[in-house]
């Protein structure tokens, strides 16, 4: 049965008829096997637009299909921080698991990277971008205060127009996508749905604190959701979280520019206009946030694996996000999960935020490591505070 945070593979027995809740599938007894769901675009080519509104009944799965990254050509090394900051190779490397990082230069955008990575991810699942029914791009750092999907959608030359949005929650992004993807295929009725991971922190790092500046890259990963029947479903269960109170402990708040001056004089209103603002850069405490990481994790992968009807022992792979090998390695061992199952490329590219578990999971299929029906607990924690994982097969 599923709740608000999660919900069991069909393959376990038959499945009940399922209504969308506020973050899951709710289960109701005595229909098998069958969704309600809105009728899609394909339907209403054939029934009229009275009868194309109508829900109906059908068999339906989700499950990823493909995927692709993309990465800014600029690499920056442990070294080179050492030449602008007091810090040295081994420092970082010991604490972090870190050696090197991509940062976006003037002649990358995120936007760029991110129609790059979907464009890989659809052409390894043989699909059109005319056939995306929707793009979700997850992501904290948009270049448009007003989101960055609609210009993906325009960049992959998507003619049907498909809906396209931002979700921003940090590093828990990717997996929020993944799960509302699963939402609009089972009671949307959508086929397709690209989910984008994308982040440029670099923009928003104080690049003469030590403490956060040696953490962060720049990169884009992305996967193709598509409907299946029930009996192909690779989204196992999933269990999602947040802790506004956390939010001290990892946060980009808002702040005024001093520069500017508020009216107050011939009786205009003190305080207005308004100054125009802008973002801090990141502001971190990086033990209290691996506290909760090493704390959290573990019991949502769990908890996510007990809806699924699994233990740590069913899976092929750990997929966290690559926050620092410490929390790696601590998720891991609580989880009794071995490291030669832990897919890690952190060394290569450090924190990449929303973009770090569908980077890996892109080089970790490309280069043979994770193969078609392995089973994948995916991960991802950060600023918010929020936090969730993910049971997925791939293909």
């Amino acid at each position: 049965m599923a709740n608000a945070s999660g919900f069991l593979t069909p393959t376990r027995g038959v499945l009940p008829s399922l209504c969308v809740n506020r973050s899951g599938f709710c289960s109701h007894e005595g229909i098998s096997r069958r969704v309600f769901c809105s009728s899609t675009s394909e339907s209403a080519a054939k029934v009229g637009v009275s009868e194309s509104r109508v829900p109906r009944l059908v068999n339906r799965g989700c499950k990823l299909v493909g995927c692709g990254s993309a990465v800014p050509t600029l690499q920056v090394s442990n070294d080179d921080l050492a030449k602008i900051v007091e810090t040295n190779d081994e420092w970082i490397s010991a604490r972090t698991g870190i050696r090197n990082r991509r940062v976006l230069t003037g002649k990358d955008s995120l936007t760029g990277l991110a129609a790059e990575a979907a464009k890989k991810a659809l052409q390894m699942a043989e699909v059109d971008a005319d056939d995306v029914d929707l793009i979700l791009m997850c992501t904290s750092t948009p270049e448009d205060l007003f989101g960055s999907a609609p210009q993906i959608q325009k960049a992959l030359g998507c003619r049907n127009n498909p809906l396209a949005y931002d979700i921003t929650a940090a590093c828990s992004g990717f997996i929020l996508g993944l799960v509302s993807a699963s939402c609009y295929i089972r009671g949307g009725g959508f086929k397709n749905v690209l989910v984008i991971g994308a982040d440029s922190l670099s923009r928003y790092v104080d690049w003469t604190d030590r403490g956060t500046c040696i953490l962060f890259g720049d990169a884009a990963g992305a996967v193709l959701v598509q409907a299946c029947d029930t009996e192909e479903d690779g989204l196992f269960g999933f269990d999602l979280h947040s802790d506004g109170e956390g939010q001290r402990h990892l946060n980009a708040t808002m702040k005024e520019n001093e520069t500017d001056h508020a009216l107050g004089f011939n009786g205009s209103v003190l305080g207005f206009p308004p100054k125009r603002s802008s973002y801090s850069c990141i502001r971190m405490n990086g033990s209290e946030v691996f506290r909760f990481a090493v704390r959290v994790v573990p019991q949502s992968i769990e908890s996510a694996l007990g809806k699924a009807g699994l233990t740590s022992s069913n899976i092929d792979w750990l997929l966290l996000h690559q926050a620092n090998q410490r929390i790696l390695d601590g998720v891991s061992t609580r989880l009794e999960v071995p490291s030669e199952r832990v897919i890690s490329n952190l060394a290569n590219y450090g924190n990449t935020s929303a973009a770090s578990i569908p980077l890996a999971l892109d080089e970790a299929v490309r280069s043979g490591k994770v193969q078609s029906g392995h089973t994948i607990a995916a991960a991802g924690f950060g600023a918010g505070l929020t936090w969730g994982s993910a049971i997925v097969r791939w293909q």
